[in-house]
């Protein structure tokens, strides 16, 4: 199979707009094109991504690679499509044959070394692909801050290894689903201390609920 389609997501503000990683090995001279109007850091991931796969022992196709990002009229930036640009290249080239890959989402940035990085906008990500009853693989890293989405399935991957093993099969990542019974236990267990910053309005919270003195917020 010398073309994959990958599922992803960019981000849009608090939208994560489906993105599909369409992957063509082609004939003639050796390069590496992404097209679908990536900003300059899509654009850098061609060395992320080669990279990546030669130091996880992948095989680099000696062909000319195509990568559209589609729709073309949709901006994408950052380097969250590392991960979806890598396994797509993976399937076109045969080195990974798995029949259920639309099934999936692939979100996260590739070190040089194989390993995969966390992403910015996790959680409208991973509502999106609730939505179309897709499993997320995401990064390790992201994956505390995923679960806060109840009933959506998840596989944290450290490395791009951990991607191969798992769609072939041959050590599956851990199905994580965290469903709404354990999102209230989770709830239970938070505290205001977990807020970062903003000492002055936890401290007229605390006072209002020590008192139970009514309170009113202004939004600027």
């Amino acid at each position: 199979m010398s073309l994959a389609r990958i599922f992803s997501r960019a981000q849009v503000g608090v939208q994560a707009p489906e993105v599909i990683v369409e992957v063509h090995l082609g004939n003639g001279l050796p390069a590496f094109h992404i097209v679908g109007l990536p900003e300059a850091s899509v654009k850098e991931s061609k060395d992320r991504v080669r990279s990546a796969l030669e130091n996880s022992q992948f095989g680099f196709p000696d062909q000319r690679i195509t990568v559209n990002l589609a729709p073309a009229d949709l901006p994408k930036e950052g380097g969250r499509f590392d991960l979806a640009i890598a396994v797509g290249i993976l399937v076109a080239s045969g080195q990974i044959n798995c029949p259920d890959i639309h099934r999936y989402e692939f979100y996260g940035e590739l070190a040089l070394n194989g390993e995969v990085r966390g992403v910015n906008a996790i959680l409208p990500s991973v509502l999106g692909a609730k939505e179309q009853g897709r499993c997320c693989f995401l990064p390790a890293e992201n994956d505390n801050l995923a679960s806060l989405v109840s009933g959506v399935a998840r596989k944290a991957v450290y490395s791009l290894q951990d991607v191969w093993n798992d769609l072939l099969n041959q050590q599956p990542l851990p199905l994580n689903i965290c469903y709404p019974e354990q999102q209230s236990q989770r709830d239970s267990l938070l505290d205001l201390s977990d807020v970062k910053g903003q000492p002055g309005a936890k401290r007229v919270l605390e006072i209002a609920a020590a008192g139970g003195h009514n309170l009113l917020i202004l939004l600027y």
